[in-house]
């Protein structure tokens, strides 16, 4: 099993920035990548960026390309999500998830085996 724990979440205004945390623990060794999800109010939870530890490649939606950046230190199993110019329209519950599985598609939330609890962004106008 793999725990997944996230921080840094909290209320920015628009144009803000924040820094996701999602520290691992458990079998992490078993893990090949990392993905960062979110869902708002009424909405279904929806791919945001994601990371592959061997290569150290990364992957976004294109709704936050070029604003955020996913990232990853093997020492301390922790991935980070570096959010920029925010927007109202970021605001969300973001969750860290942690694949174990090969897949050749990533963005979607089925690929993922374990998540984290959340954490919650506001960003205000």
């Amino acid at each position: 099993q793999v725990q997944l724990v996230e921080s840094g979440g909290g209320l920015v205004q628009a144009g803000g920035s924040l820094r996701l945390s999602c520290a691992a623990s458990g079998r992490t060794s078993s893990t090949l990548g990392m993905g960062w999800f979110r869902q708002a109010p009424g909405k279904e939870r929806e791919f945001v960026a994601a990371f592959r530890w061997s290569a150290k490649s990364t992957y976004y939606a294109d709704s936050v390309k070029g604003r955020f950046t996913v990232s990853g230190d093997n020492a301390k199993n922790t991935v980070y999500l570096q959010m920029s110019s925010l927007k109202p329209e970021d605001t969300a519950v973001y969750f860290c998830a942690a694949r174990i599985r090969f897949s050749t598609v990533i963005t979607t939330s089925s690929a993922y085996d374990h998540w984290g609890q959340g954490t919650q962004v506001t960003v205000s106008s």
